[in-house]
């Protein structure tokens, strides 16, 4: 048995030691237009075209880090017979599918967590199942390719996300049984459902978690996070940690381009920052609070300007790089809507994120960030440490299309220390 990972996320930059990511299988095409709403996507997408560009960023994190697939996790622990029937039945309970628990029990652990992420459908054997309007027993998890959202990496913890929408539950349920009974991770679970199941307005998903220090979190609250949420986190750093910053920015509600904080703001070096201007830095009617804990207690909770005022006066002055560039509204509102802040830290200065926005990457080019090619990476003709400073660009046609970019479509496990 190789030595175990243990969970260690104090930045969201420092290098990368491990990730968990899952690569788009079949439930992606399990969805029409008709149920895109309901899955939380505006469009279908084309799963070839998007399993090649993902490929392609699957491929540049294996040049660098170790990589945890979903399902291959899921499948070795399934083959603990208690650890799978605890999480059957937790499955069937919550998602009112006691009908098809005796068959997911009789699956082996390889087709089992094929159908857990995959669905199953409704077989037409009865009068009821016949006029069942619904093509599936088990829905597929059409956005679990997003592996930020359903476990939390803070500190020496995984936080297992309490998901806005009921079509994500699962996702979270997963994720909590690798961590809890994977031999290879070393961690401990905190789920915010658990001994609190009267408070049904906690609601925190993983894009709205940014680790800025190992004092300072950001949160955003919006359509996926409330203020509930928060609060819950609040609870636990302020036992945990002598003394704790929250930085809060509130997200409009619509449209889903803003459904996480990561959406609007990443964090790219130890002195820079992707911001979209419009909601970060320009007046607006969304607030940004500072929270500040200390000794176990809050100490204040109050309106600050921005965020980087606020990271500013707690001793980080970052430079803004502006998503869509600093020439037109136009560029950053499309941009913006394609995953255009939405970049993820192999390390400080190292960074990956979608070739088709433009401007945004002009604006990094300016900034100092060679720009590489994904493909480059891929065929060898790039030989990432040879650069200090670089942004990777993956093709992104299909992928932005599901709603998130480069650091959605990560779980990170572990960096080293900045």
């Amino acid at each position: 048995m190789e030595a175990k990972m243990p969970t260690h996320i104090y930045s969201e930059i420092g290098d990368l030691d491990g990730v968990i990511i899952h690569s788009p299988g079949n439930e992606v095409e399990n969805m029409t237009p008709d149920n895109a709403e309901r899955a939380l996507y505006s469009d279908i997408l084309n799963l070839c075209v998007a399993r090649t560009e993902y490929n392609q960023f699957k491929g540049v994190l294996q040049k660098v880090t170790q990589t945890f697939e979903v399902k291959d996790l899921l499948v070795q622990i399934l083959k603990n017979d208690k650890v799978k029937q605890g999480l059957v039945e937790k499955v069937c309970m919550y998602e009112g599918a006691d009908n098809i628990c005796e068959y997911l029990h009789s699956l082996d652990s390889q087709e089992l967590a094929g159908v857990l992420i995959e669905g199953v459908s409704v077989r037409r054997n009865t009068l009821t199942n016949y006029l069942n309007k619904e093509r599936f027993a088990l829905r597929p998890l059409h956005n679990f390719f997003f592996t930020r959202d359903a476990a939390i990496s803070l500190y020496d913890n995984v936080f297992v996300g309490a998901m806005a929408s009921p079509v994500r539950l699962r996702e979270s349920l997963i994720m909590e049984s690798i961590f809890d009974f994977h031999p290879f991770f070393n961690t401990k679970t905190i789920n915010a459902l658990v001994g609190s199941p009267e408070n049904n307005l906690i609601a925190i998903e993983g894009g709205d978690v940014l680790i800025a220090r190992d004092d300072i979190i950001l949160c955003g609250i919006g359509a996926r996070t409330t203020p509930q949420g928060v609060d819950f986190l609040l609870h636990y750093l302020k036992r945990k940690n002598e003394k704790q910053h929250i930085l809060v920015q509130e997200l409009p509600m619509t449209p889903e381009s803003f459904i996480h904080l990561d959406m609007v703001f990443t964090l790219l070096d130890r002195h820079i920052c992707m911001i979209y201007e419009p909601i970060i830095m320009k007046m607006n009617k969304y607030q940004t609070v500072h929270i500040y804990a200390e000794g176990g207690k809050v100490k204040f909770i109050r309106e600050v300007k921005n965020l980087p005022e606020a990271l500013k006066g707690l001793g980080m002055d970052l430079q803004p790089v502006l998503c869509g560039g600093s020439d037109d509204q136009w560029s950053q509102e499309r941009e913006q809507w394609h995953s255009g802040a939405n970049f993820f830290a192999l390390g400080p200065g190292k960074i990956i994120g979608y070739a088709r926005n433009v401007h945004t990457i002009k604006a990094l080019e300016k900034t100092g960030f060679e720009v590489i090619r994904a493909k480059d990476v891929l065929k060898g003709r790039v030989n990432l440490s040879d650069y200090e400073r670089y942004v990777v660009t993956v093709e992104g046609s299909e992928l932005p299309r599901g709603g998130g970019g480069a650091r959605c479509m990560t779980m990170p496990v572990s960096r080293k220390p900045l």
